[in-house]
């Protein structure tokens, strides 16, 4: 693709990436075919070609327009545009750069600024967070049925078996996850059967998704360097890796090198917490399963591989490798490579294409009549949530109830 930048932003940092990443595309369509927006809507300018070509204008000096917004806010950054790309277009770095420039030259109307500073505010800190849950949680009996199926009931708590551990790894904690479902945290012990043991830093915060995605970059930027500051000095004094059990937060901290890119004292810094970083798939894959005590479990399960595992992370079928070998029966899936609809806050945001996306998943996961579904990110796991279907779990967390007890 042929570009002509505005001199005003070819020769920024910000201008020098879009150009090189809007000249790798070819034009070929290929990723509309895989666009949960297109699919949906069946518009040019709601799926990665049309919103590369408004970017393009965008930085070539068109106006900008509330139009165009909503274009680009329509996207869900599930990235299987990327998946699909012969070219290898680094569309999820385009949009960042094409939504931050286009808050700056056209903020946003100031309703939307207001519940994005809120969003932001709220579930950016877990001791923000758990309270209204907890709130919300008391009185879920009395809600409407819409809002009551986005209160997750608090789960279980798992047993942790103390084990003899020698080697030892970080956990991400994140923001929401703790309070949802702190289920999945206790489920990583499990890790010990193995010699591992789980350690978490005090300092460490939101992965800084969440402002990213919410017209924040540099919030988000500031959040990375204080994470780095908390996590790596760890990783220096003996902790073999960073474990991200949210696949969402992992694909985003896979960014810090490009988000902290020009900063000349974590640029590196950057690049080397990305080096330890690891999804729990990563590890079991290298371990010795026979190790872990399970019980036989006959249930039929269907495996929900997240955009941000397959697509972010390139990970997609791992999951149900690892279940399949451990002898848990497994149901086919179709449409795996689409979205759910739940993209962090996009929920909140596009409420109804998200409620279309979401049923549409839910179709696909449940046509063979599985027992349970299980993930690999709370934020699907929470989406997906349907009090009259089949249970959702993290996958970690199937692994962990049915461990043997001493």
């Amino acid at each position: 693709m042929q570009t002509a930048l505005t001199d005003l932003i070819r020769n920024t940092p910000q201008g020098r990436e879009a150009d090189r990443i809007l000249r790798t595309c070819v034009h070929c369509g290929f990723c509309t075919a895989t666009c949960p927006t297109y699919q949906l809507l069946g518009d040019e300018l709601d799926g990665p070609r049309g919103r590369i070509y408004q970017i393009k204008q965008l930085l070539e000096g068109t106006p900008p327009t509330a139009v165009m917004r909503n274009h680009l806010d329509r996207c869900l950054v599930c990235r299987a545009c990327e998946t699909t790309c012969p070219s290898g277009v680094n569309y999820h770095r385009l949009l960042d750069i094409g939504r931050e420039i286009l808050e700056e030259q056209l903020p946003r109307p100031p309703a939307q600024r207001i519940q994005r500073s809120l969003m932001r505010w709220l579930f950016g800190h877990t001791r923000r967070f758990a309270p209204v849950l907890g709130l919300a949680r008391g009185v879920r009996p009395l809600l409407p049925a819409s809002l009551r199926r986005k209160v997750l009931p608090r789960p279980p708590p798992l047993p942790v078996t103390p084990t003899n551990t020698e080697r030892r790894m970080l956990r991400l904690e994140g923001c929401v996850q703790p309070a949802l479902s702190p289920d999945i945290d206790q489920a990583l012990h499990l890790l010990g059967h193995f010699g591992i043991a789980i350690e978490t830093a005090p300092q460490a915060t939101c992965c800084g998704a969440l402002p990213q995605h919410l017209d924040a970059p540099e919030q988000a930027r500031t959040l990375a360097r204080r994470n780095i500051d908390a996590w790596l000095p760890l990783l220096e004094d003996g902790v073999e890796a960073l474990l991200a059990t949210a696949s969402g937060c992992g694909a985003h901290l896979h960014d810090y090198p490009a988000l902290l890119a020009e900063d000349p004292v974590y640029a590196e810094r950057a690049r080397q917490l990305e080096e330890r970083l690891r999804d729990p798939i990563q590890i079991l894959e290298q371990e010795d399963l026979s190790r872990l005590p399970l019980r036989p479990n006959p249930q039929r399960i269907a495996v929900h591989t997240p955009c941000t595992l397959q697509h972010g992370l390139h990970m997609n079928g791992r999951i149900e490798i690892l279940l399949e070998s451990l002898g848990y029966r497994l149901v086919p899936v179709t449409e795996s490579h689409l979205c759910c609809g739940s993209a962090g806050t996009y929920a909140l945001t596009q409420p109804e294409l998200s409620q279309r996306l979401r049923e549409r998943k839910r179709t696909a996961l449940t046509m063979e009549h599985p027992d349970l579904i299980v993930t690999a990110n709370i934020g699907c796991l929470s989406h997906l949530h349907d009090e009259q279907g089949p249970p959702i779990l993290h996958w970690l967390v199937l692994l962990a109830r049915d461990l043997e007890t001493v």
